[in-house]
Formats: structure tokens, C-alpha cells, sequence
């Protein structure tokens, strides 16, 4: 004859000890306050506290899921699935980073944070469900990749930076074939740019030009040496660099 559900159900499989239930969150905690570390150190909106908090509550989902509803494993008309709640964390996650992402024009930044809190989750997962092994490789690999490819993307990277210039120039001037001259020599490319008339504010003459540029950045040139030079050309009013105004 066939074994009932309660002669085959072993109870052990859906219960955790104090121990091991403190050892997972204080590694979570650790591993995920490794990676936050590098976000706070690089002045990022999410940094230390956030990750360590991302990392414990994708833990304590993990272990709720596996361990919080033992009680109802006996009943047969009920079907524990431990990895339920723990998928939720993952789609969940992309509310809290889309909240690190930030766009001024062109210019899009808090992706790598975004990315850190969405492993991070990852990592408090694993190390909610026992797999020690691999929460550590994994952490191991994302502070090698933040710490250390940083510095390789910035020197080796082929991909220049895009930025977005907004300059008001005097219409009467040259000012337009000095900037243009001034950014090739700092090695800067123009890929896109837009010239638009503007009638001067009460009190001045004559008209002034909107010059609205997307430039290629060199990251051996210190923008804001770049801008500064600019400024300095004779007809330039004004400049504003990624939503700034300089």
C-alpha cells in the first residue's frame, strides 16, 4: 500500500534553528554591507545602509518563505512553495533602483547603483537559502568588478562619455567659431548640434544665440577645465552642462 502524506512528511525539512537562523542574516548583512561600502565611498545616492538593509530583507524573505509557515506543511491541502515569495524580491527590487536612476538631458546616471541593489538582492537570496558557497563567490566578483573595473573602464574604455552643452552666445560675435575651436582643442568631438535665436532680455541689444550642443568627453581632459575655458571666450553669456548652470 501506499505511504499517506503524513507518513512521508519529515517535519526537520521545514525548520531552522536560532543558530543558523542568526548566522544567515549577520552574513547577510556583512556581505551586503561589502558592496555598499563602495557605493558610499563614490558618494552614490544608495550607498552603505541601503544595501546592507536590501541584502537582510531579501534574506528574511527567503527565510519566511522556507521556515515561516512549517505549522501548515502537514496539511494536505495545503502546498508550501519556498521560492514564491523569494521571486517577488526580484521584480520588487527594480521599483527601489529605478529610484537611483537619474536623467538630466542626455545624460543618464545610477545605472552600476541600480544594478549593485539588484545583486545585492540576489545575494541576500542565496545566502537565505543556505547556498554559502555562492553568495560569497558572488559578492567576491561584484566588489572586484566595482573596485577595480572602474578604474579599467575610465582608462581603456573606447566609449567616450556624452555630455550636453547649453550655451547663450551674442549673435554679433565670433564667439560660436572660438567655442567650436576651443573644444577640438581639448579633443572633444561634437557629434549633434542646434542653434536657435533668442531675443535679448530687456535692456541689452541685439540678439543672442541658443547653442545646444552633445559632445564626446576625452577622460584624460578635466571637464571642468573645459568649461571654464569656455566661459572665458568673449560673446559667451552663459553655459550649462548637464542641466547646470556654470
Amino acid at each position: 500500500m501506499g505511504e499517506t502524506a503524513a507518513q512521508v512528511y519529515d517535519p526537520s525539512i521545514w525548520q531552522i534553528s536560532y543558530l543558523e537562523l542568526t548566522i544567515r542574516l549577520v552574513l547577510a548583512l556583512i556581505l551586503g554591507g561589502l558592496i555598499g561600502v563602495e557605493r558610499e565611498l563614490g558618494g552614490h545616492s544608495a550607498g552603505f545602509r541601503t544595501h546592507i538593509l536590501v541584502c537582510l530583507g531579501s534574506a528574511a524573505i527567503v527565510l519566511l518563505s522556507m521556515y515561516g509557515f512549517a505549522e501548515f506543511a502537514a496539511d494536505p491541502n495545503v502546498r508550501l512553495d519556498p521560492a514564491r515569495l523569494a521571486a517577488q524580491v526580484i521584480s520588487g527590487i527594480g521599483f527601489l533602483g529605478a529610484g537611483t536612476i537619474l536623467r538630466t538631458g542626455i545624460t543618464v546616471s545610477g545605472l552600476t547603483t541600480a544594478a549593485s541593489l539588484w545583486v545585492v538582492a540576489a545575494i541576500g537570496l542565496t545566502v537565505g537559502a543556505g547556498f554559502y558557497y555562492g553568495s560569497a563567490v558572488l559578492t567576491l566578483l561584484v566588489v572586484v568588478s566595482l573596485f577595480f573595473l572602474n578604474k579599467f573602464e575610465k582608462k581603456f574604455s573606447r566609449t567616450k562619455r556624452k555630455q550636453d552643452l547649453v550655451m547663450k552666445i551674442n549673435k554679433d560675435s565670433a564667439s560660436l567659431n572660438k567655442v567650436v575651436t576651443e573644444l577640438h582643442h581639448f579633443g572633444i568631438q561634437i557629434s549633434k548640434i542646434i542653434v536657435e535665436n533668442e531675443e535679448a532680455a530687456q535692456g541689452d541689444s541685439g540678439e543672442m544665440l541658443i547653442v545646444r550642443m552633445q559632445v564626446k568627453l576625452n577622460y584624460k581632459k578635466r571637464f571642468e577645465e573645459v568649461i571654464v575655458s569656455l566661459a572665458s571666450i568673449e560673446g559667451v553669456i552663459g553655459i550649462e552642462a548637464g542641466g547646470e548652470s556654470l
